[in-house]
């Protein structure tokens, strides 16, 4: 059994869609980030870093428990326990390759396009323009790969195409204010509608539909999302 908490955020939506895709059991354990839940000392135990997602499989290696954080991380534990959607041996270099640049280059600056220009305050347009065209950038170098194949590795689906979806579904925010966002990225926009057709993805969708998650913005939200732009409490 996969313990998997979550939040409905990119990161985590790429685990829901594995363990859908796969048909691993899995229990889903709702972490509220705008109350502050992933920073008690039982989810720190899990995840030092106080993110999500992280999973707990009660029947890891040597048949013990195992904890795995960090969406990149959770998606090749998973994938190699499960020895689906990984591609072949052959594309092994390529699938690191690509999870790796979406996980420390396409992943963090959309994140961060996101929060300066949704979160962030007033007239940090250094910061907006910097981030934003980094994630444009990244969109490009991914949407030139794709030039002429399906997938991004080799040429079944694979779990690099499961971490790209999760932040392209975000592209509307990413690239605010865009009527189409996928638009100057045909490529990235075939990928994502590929995926996004695919059944598993309804019912990934609706992992946690039943939980009431937190929705006001407010100071506990800040605080909570943001703890690094306060001061240590005394």
């Amino acid at each position: 059994m996969i313990r998997f908490y979550f939040h409905p955020t990119p990161n985590p939506a790429k685990i829901a869609l594995f363990l859908e895709e796969t048909g691993l059991p899995f229990e889903a354990i709702p972490v509220d980030t705008s109350k502050g839940e992933q920073h008690t000392p039982q989810f720190r135990a899990i995840n030092p870093n106080g993110k999500v997602p992280a999973i707990v499989d009660t029947e890891g290696p040597g048949g013990k428990e195992a904890r795995v954080f960090d969406s990149t991380a959770i998606l090749l534990y998973l994938a190699e326990k499960t020895g689906k959607l990984l591609g072949s041996p052959q594309d092994k270099p390529e699938l690191l390759s690509w999870l790796l640049f979406l996980a420390s280059g396409l992943g963090p600056f959309s994140g961060q396009a996101v929060h300066f220009q949704f979160a962030a305050p007033e007239g940090l347009d250094y910061a907006v323009n910097r981030y934003r065209r980094e994630a444009e950038r990244h969109y490009q170098v991914l949407n030139d790969h794709l030039e002429g194949q399906t997938y991004i590795v080799g040429e079944t689906y694979s779990i690099a195409d499961i971490s790209a979806w999760g932040w392209l579904d975000r592209a509307s925010r990413v690239l605010k204010g865009a009527d189409d966002p996928l638009a100057a990225f045909p490529n990235l926009r075939r990928l994502f509608e590929t995926v996004d057709a695919r059944p598993a993805v309804a019912r990934a969708r609706a992992v946690g539909k039943d939980h009431a998650f937190k929705r006001v913005n407010d100071e506990e939200t800040r605080r909570a999302l943001f703890p690094s732009n306060f001061p240590p409490a005394a």
